[in-house]
């Protein structure tokens, strides 16, 4: 019988308290699961946003859905909703990108996603289509930018050359998150230094002064 981490978030303390938040995505999840046959192992964030994926009930899941196929004991993560799980795009298509390396599926049941299935895969690629596209246009518009820098005389340094969209977004991860933890969660979403190498913690600290400088 396949075996899921049935993943559930309520970003307020007073919906933890409550239940009612929490009680809904159980009912939710645990409807689907017996459709499928699937066991449910619950993992559960409390009173936490979905801005970042550095959340102590997440984490622990994708830990254990990462190991090597042959000494994994659960299938895949299961979401009532795509919110619960991630309100980023980018963070989603990064999650669906380390399923499909590891070979564990990933389910939203609001949207359809299910990636142990043909149509789910087609939706999740759809997604990731979308996501890629973003950063290309971003990627365009920013190589727009310099040319036209560039032709008016002004010096163009590394920093400046980093797209505006993932300054903005290491600043945003770097809110609740370690230097390590941003530069990981960076390369998580495909996001790469000005010089299109990976982010380190040292890289990230660097480019965070003189974001913040200007």
């Amino acid at each position: 019988m396949t075996a899921m981490i049935g993943y559930l978030r309520v970003s307020t303390e007073e919906q933890a308290s409550s239940g009612l938040g929490l009680d809904a995505q159980r009912e939710s999840i645990q409807r689907y699961a017996d459709a499928h046959d699937w066991n449910v192992v619950w993992y559960v964030d409390e009173g936490l946003s979905a801005k970042s994926l550095d959340r102590p009930q997440l984490q622990a899941a994708l830990d254990r859905v990462h190991v090597i196929p042959k000494r994994r004991d659960v299938d895949g993560i299961v979401v009532a909703k795509l919110d619960r799980l991630s309100r980023s795009v980018h963070d989603f298509s990064g999650i669906l990108k380390l399923a499909a390396a590891r070979r564990w599926s990933v389910v939203a049941i609001d949207l359809g996603v299910d990636t142990s299935t043909p149509t789910g895969k087609l939706v999740a690629n759809v997604m990731m289509s979308v996501a890629e596209w973003e950063r290309e246009v971003i990627g365009e518009r920013t190589s727009v930018a310099m040319q036209a820098a560039k032709r008016a005389g002004r010096h163009m340094g590394r920093v400046s050359m980093l797209p505006q969209a993932t300054g903005e977004r290491l600043l945003a991860i770097r809110v609740t998150n370690t230097l390590a933890g941003t530069a990981a969660q960076l390369n998580t979403e495909g996001l790469t230094t000005a010089t299109g190498l990976p982010w380190t913690g040292n890289a990230v600290a660097k480019v965070q002064q003189r974001l913040s400088a200007h």
